[in-house]
């Protein structure tokens, strides 16, 4: 999901470069929205690894 965020934080800044406002800031829009999913998952994971963590030992 990292991978998907960053390929469209790339196109935002080429349709930005480029002047295509509208598509940068769609791509922006979903570049931002995937980084903070993959943002949540990760605290989420890391919470459950802890917590299953100390249970097992």
């Amino acid at each position: 999901m990292l991978k998907w965020a960053i390929i469209f934080l790339v196109i935002s800044i080429i349709a930005g470069i480029f002047g295509f406002t509208g598509i940068a800031a769609g791509t922006a829009a979903i570049a931002k929205f995937l980084f903070f999913a993959a943002l949540i998952l990760f605290v989420i994971f890391l919470v459950l690894g802890v917590t299953i963590f100390k249970k097992i030992t």
